[in-house]
């Protein structure tokens, strides 16, 4: 039996998560904890997703801040749990996607683990998504192998749906390898969206969506993106999905509601996962819901209704928290690597084979 941390901030850039587990027969999530992203370090991290003045001096800035939150985040953990930083085996660092362009050939996570494992004393796996790019893969997502292993068990024809940022199902067939892919923006565009018009960071609970109505020529155009025709292995990121994206469809119809347009970007979120879903994996038995968007009760709502055969739920239901599956992902990764297991899934991403992910950056 081994303790491990998995330190995870999505694209929404709402806070991190850090997820303390027990890696023995079974895994188990032994304890968590959260931090608010401070403001000015989150308003930094979104101007670093596109080209900028002196943008490598203000990364660098940026990652040592970014390890020096999870350091903070981790430290208080250990407190609240009477654990010592050599109880630990090591920590998962996923570290903050700021560019994503596999077609390209690339991936950029920032986070210095370096100066994470300096700040905490304790053994630190990071860096996982470029070697599988490296591979010839997408890099994305990574998290199916670990859906696998926690939720194969449920039926034969089971998808696990991670709402942040953006979207992404694994699909867990029994008796094939896992599948999955990114379905398209989850929060990323209802968030921007809300902080525009609202100057909020969020819109909880799907409320101000609910307060609106669908316009389907605005739907329609935005569902023409050719990145929806695709079909998996595919991932995405901010590069195509982001508020000029929006204005581009905006400029070319009439005006709406801001509560008009927030419902549709809800329905575009649940109609690109339902039909990606659909398209891939006939009868679908059960949909485990994790993320921020499990919050939402408007886009579970509206899942539930566009796949009525199917039990639509959190993976809450299933005993695992949705707030926590993805740092409880990362720390599982840092085990596979430490234990030389490959973690990617070629049907997945695409890569050439399977890889061990990860660079470890001894305490």
């Amino acid at each position: 039996m081994a303790l491990y941390l998995g330190v995870m901030s999505g694209t929404s850039l709402d806070g991190l998560d850090v997820a303390l587990i027990k890696q023995g027969e079974q895994l188990k999530l032994l304890a968590s904890h959260y931090l608010p992203m401070p403001s000015d370090l989150r308003q930094e991290l979104l101007s670093l997703c596109s080209s900028g003045p002196d943008e490598i001096a203000r990364a660098a800035l940026a990652e040592n801040r970014w390890a020096s939150l999870a350091a903070e985040g981790i430290t208080q953990l250990l407190a609240q749990e009477g654990l010592q930083p050599t109880d630990i085996r090591a920590i998962g660092s996923h570290g903050q996607t700021i560019r994503h362009e596999p077609a390209r050939g690339f991936t950029v996570q920032i986070g210095n683990p370096a100066l994470l494992a300096e700040l905490t004393g304790i053994s630190v796996v990071a860096d996982f998504r470029r070697r599988d790019v490296a591979a010839g893969g997408q890099g994305a997502p990574l998290v199916p192998a670990f859906h696998d292993s926690l939720f194969s068990h449920i039926g034969k024809h089971v998808a696990v749906l991670n709402v942040g940022g953006f979207s992404n199902l694994s699909l867990l067939q029994r008796d094939k390898p896992v599948h999955g892919f990114d379905c398209g923006p989850g929060n990323v565009l209802l968030d921007a969206w809300i902080e525009r018009k609202r100057g909020l960071t969020f819109d909880a609970g799907g409320a101000w969506a609910a307060s609106g109505k669908v316009q389907p020529d605005l739907l329609e155009a935005m569902l023409s993106d050719p990145f929806f025709a695709g079909s998996g292995p595919k991932s995405t990121g901010r590069e195509v999905f982001n508020l000029p994206w929006l204005d581009s469809h905006l400029a070319e119809l009439p005006a709406y509601r801001g509560e008009d347009v927030q419902a549709t970007l809800l329905e575009l979120t649940a109609r690109s996962i339902i039909e990606s879903l659909n398209n891939a994996q006939e009868n679908t038995e059960a949909l485990l819901v994790c993320g921020g968007g499990a919050r939402n009760g408007a886009l579970m709502s509206r899942l539930a209704a566009l796949l009525p055969n199917a039990k639509v739920s959190t993976t809450g239901a299933y005993g695992v928290d949705p707030d926590w599956v993805e740092a409880m992902a990362f720390a599982w990764l840092a085990h596979c690597c430490l234990e030389g297991i490959p973690a990617n899934r070629p049907s997945v991403t695409a890569a050439k084979g399977l890889r061990v992910l990860g660079a470890i950056y001894p305490a």
